[in-house]
């Protein structure tokens, strides 16, 4: 097997840890490049600056004097300001104080141009760079429009001849859909629309991630059996029939947790610290936990903990439908997170009528959410659809045993517990359904009794390897795919690759 040769790759993504989050893109964005970074890749990152990001916080330095960037039939004006992530791993920050000097990230009407600009500036910048990427490796449909344009409007530029694209889906259900007129301020209206024979409607709009998935040289989700799921009319997002027709340059490829920022052993924010050696130690943040959620202090009592979006997709309608069910069993409840009104009323009504019982806190708190993976006996996932999930994961980092719906990342990483064998990790159900669920809880619930078995499921967590470093070989594995996909002078078996 030859040695792999290091590679050039540019990450693009909207947001990015430490700098920018909303979700678990800013987490993946923010460690995978560390990762392959170790591996010994020179991979760089791209994101915009936002307003919200302090220079001097971050120790920004500038990169490039402000040039033009081409925006439809006139210019806009980008900057860059280059920090760093973790050590070694430069980040490139697009300034234009029009596009991004506002209190938010996302949800202004003019989002398609603040990322195509984004998108274009990032491009126009690495010539004057003097750096010439291997691998575009874009992420979700903000940066979509780079293998588009790859494909097109920069085809013939020969900085860009030897240069691949992958494509990461973190989310089908946010597609980046917008009117025919973006296209124009793309520069590629001239390239006509995109048409599918199963997806009529398709020519009536511009979508993003459609236009991402056609045109990359290789494709990815965030888990192998959400990239299998994709493929169905269920979980397809409408766009199954595109996926089916590129089915063979899709891969699945599960995210990991940032091992040094997620461990119990360090984790300033917690009551306690504690490791898996040290188990009997993680009561503290138990009981600290309760003290902060006004339950009744007993450490003797299950606590069930969730940290999430709320929304339909987290599987809060059939929550919804057997809350009360659940507090009437003998156990105690917590919940941090924010998302749809309804369920903000839901949660306040439980908190009220289970008062010292339930607790929930409709914010998001990074302090708090640590106490509550640390304090937890069990972490609550129930998703309508997870394409990975990262809370799992740092759930059972921190010996908190997970109860999921068996979708996605969720099913990957959590196996069943099986009484007779002692094998599994956690506790799972797969039909949609607030039975299942409480069947789930119940299960689980029953196991917590059995104090010696629960401990050895708690270390089988908090023993399992989901940090980066897999992962991340199987991006760089990817990252050759895409230039043999490419047409780069790449024989995959000469790296102990084959042919999917």
């Amino acid at each position: 097997m030859k040695e792999q040769q290091p590679l050039k790759i540019l990450l693009l993504a909207a947001e990015v840890v430490p700098f920018a989050k909303t979700g678990g893109l800013a987490d993946v964005a923010g460690s995978l490049p560390k990762a392959i970074r170790a591996l010994g890749h020179d991979i760089r990152v791209a994101m915009p600056r936002y307003g919200r990001i302090d220079p001097v916080r971050f120790d920004l330095k500038k990169a490039l004097p402000a040039f033009p960037v081409p925006m439809n039939k006139h210019m806009e004006e980008a900057a860059v300001l280059q920090g760093v992530i973790g050590q070694d791993v430069p980040v490139y920050m697009i300034e234009n104080a029009k596009y991004y000097d506002r209190d938010g990230i996302y949800m202004y009407p003019d989002d398609a141009e603040r990322f195509v600009f984004f998108c274009r500036s990032s491009l126009e910048m690495l010539n004057r760079l003097g750096w010439c990427p291997d691998i575009i490796h874009c992420h979700d449909w903000h940066t979509a429009i780079v293998p588009n344009w790859l494909k097109t409007l920069y085809k013939d530029d020969p900085f860009f001849a030897h240069t691949a694209t992958v494509y990461t889906i973190h989310n089908l259900a946010y597609q980046g859909i917008f009117g025919h007129r973006v296209l124009e301020i793309a520069g590629i209206a001239e390239y006509g629309f995109m048409y599918h024979p199963e997806m009529a409607d398709m020519i009536e709009v511009v979508d993003f991630m459609a236009r991402g998935i056609f045109f990359a040289d290789v494709i990815n989700t965030v888990s192998e059996r959400h990239a299998q799921e994709i493929l169905t009319p269920e979980f397809g997002e409408k766009l199954d029939p595109l996926l089916r027709d590129r089915r063979d340059r899709l891969f699945g490829i599960l995210n990991g947790v940032d091992y040094e920022v997620m461990n119990p052993a360090t984790d300033k924010y917690i009551a306690q610290n504690y490791d898996v050696e040290h188990l009997e130690n993680r009561v503290a943040n138990k009981l600290a936990l309760q003290r902060e959620a006004n339950l009744k202090e007993d450490e003797a009592i299950p606590l069930i903990g969730i940290i999430s979006r709320l929304s339909d997709q987290k599987g809060f309608d059939i929550l919804g439908d057997v809350i009360d069910h659940l507090l009437d069993l003998d156990l105690q409840f917590v919940l941090m997170g924010t998302g749809d009104p309804h369920y903000h009323e839901m949660f306040s009504r439980v908190a009220q009528v289970y008062a010292g019982k339930a607790a929930v806190f409709l914010t998001f708190n990074a302090e708090l959410a640590q106490k509550i993976y640390a304090g937890t006996d069990m972490f609550l996932m129930p998703s309508r659809f997870e394409p990975c999930g990262l809370n799992q994961l740092v759930a059972m980092r921190y010996g908190s045993v997970p109860i999921v719906r068996a979708v996605g990342g969720l099913a990957d990483t959590v196996k069943d517990l099986n009484p007779q064998t002692g094998e599994g990790n956690g506790f799972s159900f797969e039909p949609h359904d607030r039975w299942a669920l409480f069947s789930a809880v119940v299960r689980a619930l029953e196991n917590y009794k059995y104090k010696e078995a629960w401990h050895k499921l708690q270390v089988r967590g908090m023993t399992a390897d989901f940090s980066w470093s897999a992962s991340a070989k199987k991006y760089v594995d990817l990252y050759y795919r895409a230039l043999a996909a490419r047409g780069k002078e790449i024989k995959l078996e000469d790296y102990g690759l084959v042919e999917e």
